[in-house]
């Protein structure tokens, strides 16, 4: 029998001991900021049905879900004729269930399922793995995980103003002091598209200009055209999308553009008192940017949408969200808005990491580890075992009767800050040394010295 090599999917990743304590510091920090804001813990499944998906994400957004074949015969039922039909009509013969694309479409579901038993305004986080069929690349995954923070039942826009603020303590918990959020109004960009004439066209103007950062003025340019839009009309669009300067700045050069525009003035409208109710929250100087570029794929968004990026790393962005007025309408609960936002757990993961700014204290695990070098002192470890995580304090015995110097490898690969050797003096004397693996230091202590000696580093 041949012995295959082991590999995972393209696009996952394995995360050791080292990595996942990194992670776990990036998630409780996000999500000790989440209960701070008043927001409440939730899990969905890891499938949904396909048709809870589909249609949510914009024809680009469908074509990267993962469909799960049905179980056993999955083409029983299939005639010969229907497989010839393409794989879009005969996807839904095959493929019932999906793994979730994000998590904000399995949370409409919820609400709608669950609407009875709500408290509305429904504030929740999530903290769970996505699934995209996407082409791997640096900071692009096919499995990763998303931390979702969703407001619903409610218009206000200090739902808005408060996602700000959630994004700027959530990046000073990570340390990540250079970056920039910028925000825009899906309302505005269909004043836009209203403007030049090409009403009901906003979601193809989307789709292109949310690549205006990866394909240039020339590749949005051409997708256009390639989309039935004219010449003249891209070069009205072009000069609105390549504002740049102080955000009261673009907003005055915008309203001249939009006057005609009352769904535009209205998104204008939106954005200045986001700004106002950041100043009147006392955050004078947020790094918050008005860029019109950003327009965010997805085809839910009606309101204000935010991204996130890092600015000293070439990495896309760390968050992103926006408002969505009839997310809920889908599934036949109409009328209720709401407003999220989404960190990318593992591209936040590799900003630390490249930045150089994850504590020390997530690289340790246990605080000392117990040595000796016999049976006996093996027996005699134990009850120093048991005391010391009676105080809370991480320990470790070492399992095997091995000799000393593999012992101390042990805690050397683990980074364990101090090891406890017990000899025959130690036994004696009713001690335990205490070695620290930084500084060399060793000195012959009782328990009660230990506990406080550890308790103190």
């Amino acid at each position: 029998m041949s012995v295959s090599k082991p590999s995972i999917p393209k696009g996952t990743r394995d995360f050791g001991p080292e990595k996942m304590m990194k992670r776990t510091f990036v998630l409780e920090s996000i999500k000790s900021v989440f209960k701070k804001f008043g927001f409440l813990p939730l899990e969905t499944p890891t499938m949904e049905n396909l048709n809870v998906l589909t249609g949510k994400y914009g024809d680009e957004g469908d074509q990267l879900i993962f469909k799960i074949l049905n179980s056993g015969n999955y083409l029983e039922g299939v005639a010969s004729d229907q497989i010839d039909l393409g794989y879009k009509k005969m996807t839904p013969m095959i493929s019932e269930k999906a793994l979730r694309y994000d998590l904000t479409v399995p949370f409409a579901r919820y609400v709608v399922m669950n609407r009875n038993d709500i408290a509305f305004p429904f504030k929740r986080y999530q903290i769970q793995p996505v699934w995209r069929a996407d082409r791997p690349q640096k900071g692009r995954y096919r499995e990763f995980y998303q931390c979702d923070a969703d407001v619903v039942g409610t218009d206000s826009l200090l739902c808005e103003a408060e996602i700000v603020m959630l994004i700027m303590e959530v990046f000073a918990k990570l340390n990540i002091a250079d970056y920039s959020i910028k925000i825009n109004n899906r309302k505005i960009l269909q004043g836009i598209v209203a403007a030049i004439g090409r009403l009901g066209e906003e979601t193809t103007l989307c789709v292109a200009i949310d690549k205006l950062d990866k394909i240039g003025k020339q590749g949005v340019t051409e997708e256009l055209l390639s989309k039935g839009f004219a010449q003249t009309e891209i070069d009205q669009l072009m000069p609105i999308f390549e504002l740049t300067g102080k955000s009261e700045e673009i907003i005055a050069t915008l309203k001249s553009f939009l006057q005609s525009s009352e769904i535009g003035l209205k998104g204008i409208s939106e954005v200045e008192e986001i700004f106002l109710l950041l100043e009147k929250l006392h955050i004078a100087s947020p790094p918050l940017v008005l860029d019109l570029s950003l327009a965010r794929g997805l085809s839910y968004y009606t309101g204000a949408i935010f991204e996130v990026k890092a600015n000293q790393v070439q990495i896309g962005s760390v968050s992103g969200g926006g408002r969505y007025d009839n997310l809920t309408g889908i599934f036949g609960l109409p009328g209720v808005s709401g407003v999220g936002i989404s960190f990318g757990v593992d591209r936040l993961y590799d900003v630390m990491e490249e930045l150089g700014l994850f504590p020390s204290l997530t690289h340790q695990t246990t605080k000392v580890l117990i040595t000796y070098f016999d049976k006996k002192g093996f027996n005699y470890g134990l009850n120093f075992l048991a005391k010391l995580r009676q105080t809370n304090i991480s320990a470790e015995l070492y399992p095997d009767v091995v000799k000393i110097k593999k012992q101390f490898e042990y805690a050397d690969k683990k980074k364990i800050p101090y090891v406890a050797v017990i000899g025959d003096e130690e036994m004696q004397e009713n001690k335990i040394s205490i070695k620290n693996m930084l500084t060399g230091v060793q000195e012959r202590c009782t328990l009660e010295e230990t506990i406080l000696k550890l308790s103190e580093h």
